[in-house]
């Protein structure tokens, strides 16, 4: 899971900037979202110490 929130948070990075610099709202907002849920999984995700898996 900790691969999904990298890439999430990257590509969110990414798409604030492509969004800057091609002035569009649209793809500044998409990065803002990809960010704001690679940051919400993990919080609501459980930490290692949390699982019990057998």
């Amino acid at each position: 899971m900790f691969v999904l929130y990298l890439v999430l948070f990257l590509a969110g990075m990414y798409l604030l900037g492509l969004g800057m610099t091609v002035a569009s709202a649209w793809v500044f907002l998409g990065g803002l979202l990809a960010i704001s849920v690679a940051v919400a999984m993990l919080f609501y995700l459980p930490t290692a110490r949390e699982r019990h898996d057998n």
